[in-house]
């Protein structure tokens, strides 16, 4: 097995170990979103042994950076302070999300078969800035103008629920 193999079922393996810890941290919403940029940090180091380095950086400081930030900041802005769930119904819940969880993960593999499929050879300019900006600006320009009046109008609502009094 190779470096870049170990690396990338090493990476995987901590990209799903996020994903689980913030699905399973139902209680805690900072932890979760803690558990989110782990997840997020790991897509990068995906990214890196891909060789797409912008990408990358991107990656980490967009996602596990800003848009984490923000979902701390929102978490915090409403200040929940009573639980949503009681503790009887988390138990149910995970259960059930590691049974489905386990069934997905047999399916999948039981289609993938026993033998992994061959890697191919990417594309020259795979994950450079003027292939990503060529593609996002003239692809992609109706996609990514929506996402960011998504953005502005999740703020927004943040802001309003913020402000909102709660109780007398």
């Amino acid at each position: 097995m190779s470096a870049d193999v170990f690396l990338f079922y090493l990476m995987g393996a901590f990209a799903v170990a996020g994903a689980l810890g913030m699905v399973l941290n139902v209680r805690n919403t900072v932890a979760s979103a803690l558990s989110l940029v782990i997840a997020m940090i790991s897509l990068g180091g995906i990214y890196v042994l891909l060789q797409a380095h912008l990408i990358a950086v991107i990656q980490i400081m967009v996602y596990a950076g800003a848009i984490v930030v923000l979902f701390v900041f929102v978490v915090m802005l409403l200040n929940l302070r009573q639980d949503a769930f009681p503790p009887g119904r988390l138990r149910l819940y995970k259960l059930l999300g590691v049974g489905l969880g386990l069934w997905v993960l047999g399916r999948f593999l039981a289609i993938l078969g026993p033998h992994l499929p061959e890697s191919t050879e990417l594309p020259e300019m795979f994950g450079g800035y003027r292939h990503l900006g060529r593609a996002l600006f003239t692809d992609y320009v109706l996609a990514f103008e929506m996402t960011s009046l998504l953005l502005l109008a999740a703020i927004v609502g943040a802001v309003i629920l913020a402000k909102r009094r709660i109780g007398p």
